[in-house]
């Protein structure tokens, strides 16, 4: 377990019907002078628009004497170009906070513009992107959230992730600065979410705390015994959101499980690199990819090929969460890498890169990419950090795993 200080400002304001609350929730925070009287309200679809919740949410800002600028139309993997527009807008119309209303890729942008628009450089300069002298911002615009959708986890965490589509990168911004200062959990916003966009909401939130429990410094048994519950209630209560969008108990037991993913107690004393979502932006990047679908084929295709490397702690993981019950170790690892796969495809999400339409004429090339965007030396090379480090044929590999119908 490693040293480490924890820092997480942002109000959780968390329940059914909660959204309602918003205006008794902003009025303290205008008075205090944290929030101006002009916010911007971005948003992904028009499906905000049709059930009436832009309209609710307007109706509350307006009776905490704030003016409204809408900005819509955020797409997954949120692009650079709309980054710049969205940072002209504000700057346009003199907005002083922003409230992001969607999903990950919406909060997101929302925390990318409201730094950007006070960054002195240009915006993808935000992001870290191999660059030899990285800035983050160190300031923002005040952002509130209210996410729509149980994913990302990017209510309660300092992270915003980018894609250009001119260099075929996708990374993130990290700064203290863009964590959202209120976020309003509301899993009734989340009943109308499709079965496929939840269930790649599961795959996300489940690879925020493998990443950590298994390339972490170990050691730390508080901190996986919390990603070991968020993985259970995140495939047991995502099965049965899945089956049934309105079922109201499971989508709340998501929506908190999505937070505590990414909120920081997992990884704190215990944080690990990122490998499996190095490699996933490279392929949603290229192939505009839903993000939970990218990791659904990934993440267990790299844990079959780290578990073979040190099995204990993978044959633990699939021991205490997927009641494997396999005694050697390494057979019980490669058994919890098929198990974890299963479960995604009985939910409906794709777990071979033929199914994502990825080319294996582009393997190697987006491997190389995934190291030039994120990597970091190792004994006189490149690579992605790990509990194994990852080079080039690395990647190919566990990109030929993921190309396999059978494992076992």
């Amino acid at each position: 377990m490693r040293s480490f200080e924890y820092h997480n400002p942002t109000r959780v304001v968390f329940g059914p019907g909660r959204v309602k609350t918003l205006t008794d929730r902003i009025a303290p925070l205008r008075t205090a002078g944290v929030l101006g009287e002009r916010c911007m309200v971005v948003y992904g679809s028009d499906r905000v628009l049709d059930s009436g919740l832009l309209g609710l949410v307007e109706g509350q800002l307006k009776a905490a004497d704030c003016a409204v600028v809408r900005f819509g139309g955020v797409r997954p993997n949120p692009r650079l170009d709309t980054l710049t527009r969205a940072i002209e807008q504000i700057r346009d119309h003199g907005v002083n906070w922003v409230l992001a209303l969607g999903g990950g890729s919406v909060i997101d942008l929302s925390k990318a513009a409201a730094a950007g628009v006070m960054y002195p450089g240009e915006p993808w300069d935000m992001v870290f992107h191999g660059q030899a002298h990285y800035r983050p911002p160190t300031e923002a615009l005040p952002m509130v959230a209210i996410p729509t959708l149980a994913a990302t986890g990017s209510e309660m965490d300092p992270i915003a992730v980018i894609t250009n589509t001119g260099t075929r990168q996708k990374s993130f911004i990290r700064s203290d600065a863009i964590f959202p200062v209120l976020s309003i959990l509301d899993p009734e916003l989340t009943v109308s979410v499709p079965p496929d966009q939840t269930a790649y909401g599961v795959s996300d939130m489940i690879s925020h705390v493998t990443e950590t429990y298994f390339n972490g410094p170990g050691n730390t048994p508080l901190q996986d015994g919390f990603a070991e519950s968020v993985v259970r209630v995140a495939l047991k209560y995502g099965a049965l959101a899945v089956k049934n969008g309105a079922d109201i108990r499971a989508r709340t037991q998501l929506q908190w499980a999505a937070t505590v993913a990414l909120n920081g107690w997992v990884q704190a004393g215990a944080d690990g690199p990122f490998v499996v979502h190095a490699i996933e932006h490279v392929l949603s990047a290229w192939y505009d990819i839903a993000h939970g679908a990218g990791l659904a084929v990934l993440n267990p295709a790299w844990m079959l090929w780290a578990g073979r490397q040190n099995p204990e702690k993978f044959a633990s993981f699939a021991r205490r969460v997927l009641n494997v019950r396999d005694e050697n170790d390494a057979d019980a690892a490669a058994r919890g890498a098929v198990e974890l796969r299963k479960r995604f495809q009985a939910m409906g999400l794709p777990v071979t890169l033929q199914e994502l339409g990825v080319s294996r004429d582009d393997w190697t090339d987006l491997a190389d990419t995934a190291i030039a965007t994120v990597g970091q030396g190792h004994e006189g090379r490149r690579v992605l950090p790990a509990i194994r480090p990852m080079d080039r044929d690395a990647i190919v590999d566990v990109f030929m795993l993921a190309s396999r119908e059978e494992w076992l």
